[in-house]
């Protein structure tokens, strides 16, 4: 994608333009951004997911058996005639990885990197329904796709900023508005992290939020130290060789800070251990689950190909890959594969194909590691036959 071409998506902004000038630091309202929007999914459809066990879902109702209640899926087929006619809504997380067609609208979203994304769900509010004047720590794009709702945008927010009391949601205390606007079908407004927003529906409205991943620094502190440990012999410890006699025992003296800021250093920055463990990291499936392979030889594999078979990704698999020296690393659904340089288009072709088959995977079929790579993937799960 060429980042100097003006996208309808960003109002006419070309993506380094908006990336300088908007992403993680300010509001975008885009009218039309999507033109003529048709929802590929429709209220039912979405309350139809809500009901199945792999699919996380959650209602909230301002006016329930307490303020703001939550209930969390997956509900039964009467759950929804009981609802109250306003002042509810409805979420469900991580709708394009079951249904294909609102996984296309990330397409769009392709001037970003697809490991920063993290899901698209979809929520159906009634006339009224809300989740409360609320912040992520992550970025967001709010797409409109049925119905209308009203979004009010506030202040900046942190760990500091006050909260109501409550055990499930995360609700500000105070919301001190500074924009408002309504979105019908089509418009999208993208939202920085840690801007305060209120979005309350005017009518029965689905939208569509796109969010991002954004490790905290706690997350990557702690498990990439975890990942590390595994790599760091027993025998590996704090030193003081050359130390000088103490002065006072009960003292801690800086050059002991010093020993152990070079002990940390030297692992913390092995760019090679921190690039794996980032791949990884990144690319966990939020339904590790999800992702299950078969039992298949390599034979097996090339015998399909020419049969016709197709091999897609699975919705659930989350695919990267990155130069390390002179080979590549590919990461796979919380996996990661060193393998030769020469394979970088074949790289390519898995993370972004929409199917492998025998003619796109043709000059690579007697390629003894490219065939060993593609059975990997389908015995990991994060490949599989179209007609399974």
């Amino acid at each position: 994608m060429n980042p100097d071409i003006p996208l309808q998506l960003l109002g006419g902004l070309t993506a380094r333009e908006f990336l300088r000038d908007y992403w993680q630091k300010k509001p975008l309202l885009v009218r039309q951004a999507f033109t003529d929007f048709e929802s590929p999914i429709d209220p039912d459809e979405l309350a139809g997911l809500a009901l199945e066990e792999e699919v996380e879902s959650r209602i909230v109702l301002e006016h329930g058996e307490r303020p703001w209640e939550l209930r969390r899926g997956p509900f039964e087929e009467d759950t929804f005639a009981t609802l109250p006619e306003r002042d509810w809504t409805l979420l469900v997380q991580a709708v394009d990885q079951f249904v294909p067609e609102v996984a296309e609208l990330l397409e769009h979203f392709r001037f970003l990197p697809s490991w920063r994304i993290d899901d698209v769900m979809i929520s159906f509010a009634a006339p009224g329904g809300s989740v409360g004047p609320h912040f992520d720590n992550y970025d967001v794009f709010l797409l409109q796709g049925h119905g209308k709702r009203n979004w009010k945008v506030g202040q900046r927010c942190d760990s500091e900023s006050p909260l109501i009391e409550h055990a499930d949601l995360r609700i500000l205390a105070d919301f001190e508005q500074s924009d408002e606007w309504t979105l019908a079908p089509g418009d999208m407004l993208y939202l920085p992290p840690r801007l305060a927003h209120y979005g309350v529906a005017v009518d029965d409205c689905l939208t569509y939020s796109v969010g991002f991943r954004a490790p905290s620094a706690a997350e990557v502190l702690t498990h990439f130290t975890d990942f590390l440990s595994q790599f760091l012999p027993d025998e590996e410890r704090y030193s003081d060789a050359d130390a000088q006699p103490a002065s006072d025992p009960h003292q801690i003296q800086h050059d002991a800070l010093d020993r152990l800021k070079t002990l940390l250093a030297e692992h913390m920055g092995d760019e090679r251990l921190l690039l794996t463990w980032f791949g990884q990291f990144m690319t966990e499936p939020r339904y590790p689950e999800q992702v299950t392979g078969e039992t298949l030889a390599e034979q097996e594999l090339l015998d399909s190909l020419e049969r016709g078979a197709i091999l897609v990704r699975n919705p659930s698999a989350r695919l990267a890959w990155s130069e390390v020296d002179d080979n590549l690393l590919l990461f796979a659904s919380g996996q990661s594969r060193l393998l030769s340089g020469h394979l970088r288009s074949l790289l390519q072709s898995i993370c972004s194909a929409d199917a492998l088959h025998g003619e796109n995977l043709a000059e690579w079929l007697e390629d003894e590691e490219a065939v060993t790579l593609v059975c990997q993937l389908v015995q990991q799960g994060s490949l599989g036959f179209a007609d399974e």
